[in-house]
């Protein structure tokens, strides 16, 4: 991956396609952001918001860990999804959460007793991250789209391979199939996003299509 990153930006820049202008305060100096609480925004921000947190990023997330023999602790991370949500929202940031893409990454090594270190070192590189965001962001814009795309889709490569494996390897194919194809969709009903539609319907379809899958579950 570090390579690629390398290897692209040696291309871009040697193309002539990198122009970088130098603006924004380093550090980054949050800014406060006052709440305003309408009834609009709780019906269209806030039941999306707590579903997709809750039981979109945080259920890919547990999963992705007990996957990897961890054991989560659900309501301690449902707590601190709330508290640091907060936070967030106080500086116009967005909601925290425990999303599966991370810790499949974090837990691709396979190797138990280096997950914790992998965890530690991404979260004080976001701190880092966090503090020069002017200058990381300047840096992205002054790259082609299709390069920042193609990087990112690169370093998903291995976490998307083992979510397939797992997906369609046992039980729940074709609920994980379809779950797959509505969340890529883009479906956004009531202001909620494909993500929460994708899980709700692959559930469906798999409690009606797949029952044998769920025996024994209870």
């Amino acid at each position: 991956m570090l390579g690629t990153l390398l290897i692209g930006l040696v291309m871009v820049v040697a193309t002539g396609q990198f122009r970088f202008e130098a603006d924004g305060r380093v550090p980054a100096q949050p800014v406060f952001t006052a709440p305003e609480f309408t009834l609009g925004a709780q019906l269209e921000l806030l039941v999306p918001l707590a579903m997709t947190v809750l039981v979109v990023q945080n259920g890919q997330g547990i999963a992705v860990l007990r996957q990897a023999e961890h054991d989560p602790p659900i309501n301690s991370l449902a707590v601190a999804s709330g508290a640091f949500s907060i936070v967030n929202a106080s500086v116009g940031a967005v909601s925290a959460c425990v999303t599966g893409p991370t810790n499949v990454l974090l837990t691709a090594s396979g190797q138990k007793q280096r997950q914790y270190t992998a965890a530690v070192t991404y979260g004080v590189l976001s701190l880092v991250f966090a503090l020069f965001a002017p200058v990381f962001t300047r840096f992205m814009l002054a790259t082609p789209e299709a390069f920042v795309l193609a990087l990112g889709g690169i370093a998903m490569i291995k976490a998307l391979q083992g979510a397939f494996v797992t997906a369609f390897s046992t039980r729940f194919t074709f609920g994980a199939l379809v779950t797959f194809v509505v969340t890529v969709s883009g479906l956004d009903l009531f202001n909620i996003h494909a993500a929460f539609w994708g899980t709700l319907f692959g559930y469906v379809v798999s409690r009606v299509l797949e029952p044998q899958d769920h025996l024994g579950l209870h």
